[in-house]
Order: C-alpha cells, then sequence, then structure tokens
C-alpha cells in the first residue's frame, strides 16, 4: 500500500501544510508526473487544486521533471535540484529518481494553483 507525505504550500500566504496520506487517496497520485494538476480532495482540500513540483524517495533522493519514469537514473548534474556545485564548471554524477510517482515515493511537494472556498487552515486544522 503507498503512503506519502504531502508538503502542500500556498504561495498567497506563504505558508506549508504536511498532510499524510494513504490507502485510495494515495492512489491518486501514483503514475502522475511532476508538473501535472491533481485535485486537492485527496489531501483533504475539496474546491482546490494542487499543482505536483517535487518530491523524495524513501532513500531522500530527489525527483527530477527533466528524467523519465519513476526509476533511478545516475545522470551528470551541473547544478539543480540533487546537486549544488562548489565551483564554477563543476559537474557531477548524481542518482536521482524519475518525474513519475510511485510506490518507491515519500514525499510529494505539491502548491495550491486554484483556491476553494474555505481558507486552507480551516481545511487542514484537524491533520
Amino acid at each position: 500500500m503507498a503512503e506519502f507525505t504531502v508538503t502542500v504550500s500556498d504561495p498567497e500566504d506563504g505558508m506549508t501544510y504536511q498532510v499524510d496520506v494513504s490507502d485510495q487517496d494515495a492512489n491518486r497520485f501514483i503514475g502522475r508526473d511532476l508538473g501535472e494538476e491533481v485535485d486537492g480532495s485527496a489531501v483533504g482540500l475539496s474546491g482546490y487544486s494542487l499543482e505536483l513540483t517535487g518530491g523524495s524517495d524513501n532513500a531522500g533522493r530527489p525527483m527530477r521533471d527533466d528524467v523519465r519514469g519513476a526509476s533511478l537514473q545516475s545522470v551528470m548534474l551541473e547544478g539543480g535540484t540533487g546537486y549544488e556545485p562548489s565551483r564554477d564548471g563543476e559537474r557531477k554524477r548524481v542518482t536521482v529518481r524519475g518525474r513519475e510517482i510511485s510506490d518507491n515515493t515519500r514525499q510529494i511537494n505539491a502548491k495550491i494553483t486554484d483556491h476553494g472556498g474555505q481558507p486552507v487552515e480551516e481545511l487542514l486544522d484537524d491533520e
């Protein structure tokens, strides 16, 4: 059974909320790619729309939107998600996870794109 921690950021007020999802709600995320929009009811935000922006797997490896699939890939990076070079021109081969959400994903990052009728604090108050 898939279980995720979904980190939802609200660009309007700058707040971030963490919601644990499992079972049927977690299955709504399986097979989705980074950049896709998901109905917010999966995390308790009915009437909201979420954009998937990132995530990491069980070992903490980041997901990259320029790597296809859900598998691990060893890619040469000059910077960006998964590698921060210490000097100009430095490159490094890093193992990252692809952009597709799978059972190996542990954390999903999302941001609110369309707001619903109720405030986010009220909907996620019990969490």
